[in-house]
């Protein structure tokens, strides 16, 4: 039999909604799915019944399977003719390692594409209120990660992300919070510029804390938070309010109010 061919498939950040039709099309057309921890259930569910799916994601601090047996993994069942599907939150090149997946299957001679996602930062900046960019208060947006691999120090340039005019998310930051918050204000970042951070964004668990730089660890920590989180910094958080058309709960709102009854923000 021939080879298979590899799909590396990026499903978004949660809302099923969300999904391109040529992320949906393949996911009901698959034979073998593998999916990371990140993909929502409303999205498992809507592979069909007899399709093989094996559960091969990570959580921050905890690999449920290293990175070098899922690229073995996925070399495995292509060596037969079937359909593979990779199924990764968000966009499989963004902070998805799905260009080290990717390579594997290159040098093994098989074929696979890749169908990008709508990346955690986008999805849920839009679904908090949030603009990444805006005329007078944002030029340009970075994206970088909070969390190294094996648990390296997070050593970067923090001189060079600190631009008023400049966007900042942090993906997988939870841990690392209060150390990015107390790096970026030693390079020079403005104490008071707005910070946010986003809990299960775009799905009905939502949660949405808007603070600033010098207190946001503080507020996620009291407020119970845990990943997935996204941390945007930016003068574009202040346009949250006025933007916020995506109301998950009221813990949410409960949540908010008292974040601004205590002067946080």
């Amino acid at each position: 039999m021939g080879k298979g061919m590899v799909y590396l498939v990026g499903s978004g950040p949660g809302d099923p909604d969300l999904l391109t039709v040529k992320a949906l099309r393949l996911i009901q057309s698959a034979d073998v799915i593998f999916y990371d921890r990140l993909v929502s259930d409303e999205i498992l569910a809507l592979i069909p019944k007899g399709v093989s799916r094996f559960m091969v994601g990570k959580a921050s601090g905890h690999h449920c399977v290293p990175q070098q047996e899922i690229n073995q993994l996925l070399v495995n069942a292509a060596d037969k003719n079937r359909t593979i599907i990779r199924l990764k939150g968000g966009d499989p090149y963004i902070f998805g390692r799905g260009s080290e997946e990717a390579l594997e299957l290159h040098k093994h001679g098989i074929k696979f594409e890749v169908i990008p996602g709508i990346t955690a930062a986008s999805g849920c900046s839009s679904y908090a209120g949030i603009p990444l960019t805006h005329r007078g208060l944002s030029r340009s947006v970075q994206f970088i990660t909070g969390h190294f691999r094996e648990d390296e120090p997070l050593e970067i340039n923090w001189e060079k992300l600190v631009d008023p005019q400049t966007t900042l998310v942090f993906y997988m930051g939870l841990s690392s919070l209060d150390y990015i918050c107390q790096s970026l204000m030693k390079a020079g970042l403005d104490a008071d510029i707005a910070a946010a951070a986003v809990q299960n964004g775009t799905t009905h668990q939502q949660n949405r804390l808007i603070s600033n730089v010098s207190h946001l660890a503080d507020a996620v920590k009291e407020s119970g938070m845990q990943a997935p989180v996204m941390i945007i910094i930016g003068e574009v958080v202040t346009l949250a309010d006025d933007l916020n058309w995506f109301i998950s709960s009221a813990d949410e709102i409960q949540l908010e109010q008292e974040v601004y009854e205590s002067g946080i923000a």
